[in-house]
């Protein structure tokens, strides 16, 4: 029987974590040959008042409170090396615990992987629940991607790994700043899914533009020495046009890649070995066996 982790980053939204469980346990009531465990990092919360209920079909659900909040990525990366270092596992899907990431799409990430049994297996976004001046946003960000980088960003964290998978980024150092992003860098083929970007269950999305901003930037500063070299070339080319068709574009267009580029460089310092190595410093206490 393939034992299967279920990563989920957590703060102050302990309603939707015991939504997203009933529903996690719906989806996959006929899945007998997996046996599922639930692991939450609580991103030190300050609603501090909750109760979790796990479900009758899930072997073990763990709580890792974090004395520090610390964002959605690194509590990932910190409960990856946990993972890693604890538990005998064979896939870890990790996943958003707000409903955006949906449950019944954890059967067709299980069983693509099954079939495939090698790369990490992605959700592939085809159809977004936000509104239209976010999807505008959203779209302008995978081009400028795109561009920088030549990577497709269409995924986010909802991803299905295998041990092996997880064992070739532990040690990443971009993992403490971006865990797709990392993952796109660090695998040369992936294998995906169509899925839809779910509603959450309670509240408003907590993605504001600063938000996806900071994401995107952290996104592409992964592959910051891409965009570094692809800048020079752009500005070359730039500085061409200029030459052949006395255009004048290049000092705006300097100033510009300037700006990008610092950018990038200060999201690339958050990149950080040592935060990686010291992550499970930050857990103040574990919490299992919980009914």
């Amino acid at each position: 029987m393939k034992k299967v982790i279920i990563l989920n980053p957590v703060f102050n939204d302990w309603k939707s974590v015991n939504k997203l469980y009933a529903e996690i346990s719906r989806q996959i009531s006929a899945l007998k040959q997996f046996e599922f465990s639930l692991i939450l990092v609580n991103d030190a919360s300050t609603e501090t008042e909750y109760t979790l209920h796990k479900p009758h079909n899930i072997k073990s659900l763990t709580i890792l409170n974090m004395r520090e909040n610390r964002s959605h990525q690194r509590c990932i990366a910190a409960g990856l090396k946990y993972i890693m270092q604890n538990i005998n596992f064979d896939y870890v899907v990790v996943m958003d615990a707000d409903g955006e990431d949906r449950p019944e799409e954890i059967v067709m990430l299980l069983d693509k992987m099954v079939a495939n049994n090698q790369p990490p297996v992605v959700a592939k976004r085809i159809k977004r629940s936000e509104g239209l001046m976010f999807r505008i946003l959203y779209h302008i960000h995978k081009i400028i991607t795109y561009i920088f980088t030549g990577k497709i960003m269409n995924f986010g964290n909802f991803v299905c790994l295998t041990k092996d998978n997880v064992s070739k980024i532990i040690n990443e150092r971009s993992l403490w700043n971006n865990f797709s992003g990392t993952i796109r860098n660090k695998f040369k083929k992936l294998e995906s899914i169509n899925c839809i970007r779910g509603n959450r269950y309670f509240g408003p999305s907590k993605m504001s533009f600063l938000k996806l901003f900071i994401h995107s930037m952290s996104i592409i500063s992964v592959f910051n020495k891409v965009v570094y070299l692809r800048s020079i070339l752009y500005l070359a080319t730039a500085f061409l046009l200029e030459f052949i068709f006395s255009l004048n574009i290049f000092k705006s267009f300097l100033i510009l890649l300037l700006f990008f580029n610092l950018i990038i460089f200060f999201s690339s310092r958050r990149s950080n070995a040592e935060g990686l190595n010291t992550a499970l410093d930050n857990i103040r206490d574990t919490k299992s066996d919980i009914h």
